[in-house]
């Protein structure tokens, strides 16, 4: 902006030109509490501080205000560049100047109540357990209050002493100049950490802190259903609180141990079951083992591979209902890989017997499969 364009300062103040500098003060103090940009986010705000600043530059210095009332913009060209809030420099901001000038918002006291720390644990389980519930004790270590002097943090038959640097108020007062005047900041004692006393006697056991680390055994009730990844609360066992607060929480993860025969899928249990080709193309009955027992299956003739059955109920439970999943069995139909000479001479035929069938159903070929299977079951 050129000079010609420049507003009158006094104008950008609204002061009149024989404004006392407390008049001047006070007007600036208003105006730069509206614009400035810290606080201000319109469009054109940072341009209007600028302007108000420095007209505050030149008209609270008594050499540049009168080199200005005699020659105008001109006089003090130069001189007005804005610096932004002069005797602030100690401050990180509009915010800080902000909470000096009114007073700040309330600090919550360091001996107040504070809640302790949450933990986390993780837990691996059988497939088993997840699916029938159980329980299981789990050590850890944690912060809890100290059992000496119950979080006083002083040895027994002593008490704490007023700080004498705050007087027991636990805060001090702290004095700043600015183009405002005086600021008073209040900040935590250093000395007592904002408690407003002090320890004289500290705790042998836990050497004033009031809290200590130790060894915890603690029972854990894994419901029925449970799925991997899940977390289970247990409210107040976690990390002692501070200065009289609540515990915090302690949250155990359920890791799911993989199993060797099952898979989970839902609330259904997985599992593939091997046959060799003559009990697909005749028919069976197996017993395929289930998560409690063995149970027994019909294998119709002539199953392929891939083939699924339902053993209802036999999977995991619902969490918080009677109901349970099916247990899925899957087919696999094996060839044989080593074949007894009779083996070999019995598939011969079988496979003569075919022809040109290649389901093999025919009635005539119901000998030979019969014949097949009892030497694969002599394998």
């Amino acid at each position: 902006m050129t000079t010609s364009n420049k507003r009158d300062y006094y104008d950008l103040l609204g002061v009149h030109k024989g404004a006392s500098d407390e008049d001047i003060k006070r007007a600036f103090r208003k105006l730069a509490m509206e614009y400035h940009p810290d606080r201000n986010r319109r469009e054109g705000a940072a341009e209007k501080f600028k302007e108000i600043n420095e007209a505050y530059q030149v008209l609270s210095d008594s050499q540049k205000r009168s080199a200005y009332d005699r020659y105008g913009h001109a006089g003090v060209s130069g001189n007005g560049n804005a610096r932004g809030f002069e005797g602030f420099e100690n401050f990180g901001g509009f915010g800080d100047i902000f909470d000096a000038f009114f007073g700040g918002a309330t600090r919550a006291r360091p001996n107040a109540p504070r809640r302790g720390a949450d933990l986390k644990y993780a837990l691996t389980i059988e497939l088993e357990d997840s699916a029938f519930g159980v329980e299981k004790e789990i050590r850890l270590e944690r912060t809890e209050v100290c059992g000496d002097c119950n979080g006083s943090r002083s040895a027994a038959g002593s008490s704490p002493s007023m700080c004498g640097n705050c007087d027991g108020s636990g805060e001090v007062r702290r004095a700043h100049e600015s183009v405002f005047g005086q600021f008073v900041q209040v900040v935590p004692c250093g000395v007592c950490r904002g408690e407003g006393q002090t320890i004289t006697n500290p705790c042998a056991a836990c050497r004033g802190a009031g809290r200590q680390q130790r060894p915890r055994t603690l029972e854990v009730a894994i419901p029925a259903g449970i799925e991997d990844s899940t977390q289970i609360r247990l409210r107040g066992e976690g990390e002692a609180g501070y200065n009289g607060g609540a515990p915090g929480d302690l949250y155990v993860l359920i890791r799911v141990r993989s199993h060797a025969m099952f898979q989970r899928q839902g609330n259904n249990i997985l599992y593939t079951l091997p046959i060799n080709m003559a009990q697909a193309a005749l028919g069976a009955k197996v017993n395929v083992p289930t998560l409690t027992d063995n149970a027994e299956l019909v294998i119709p003739a002539g199953t392929q591979t891939g083939a699924v059955f339902h053993l209802k109920s036999m999977g995991v439970p619902y969490m918080r209902s009677n109901r349970k999943g099916d247990q899925l069995v899957t087919v696999d139909v094996r060839t044989p890989k080593k074949l007894t000479e009779e083996q070999r001479l019995l598939f011969a035929d079988l496979a003569k017997s075919f022809g040109d069938d290649t389901t093999g159903e025919g009635a005539e070929n119901r000998g030979l499969f019969d014949k097949l299977k009892d030497a694969l079951a002599g394998e």
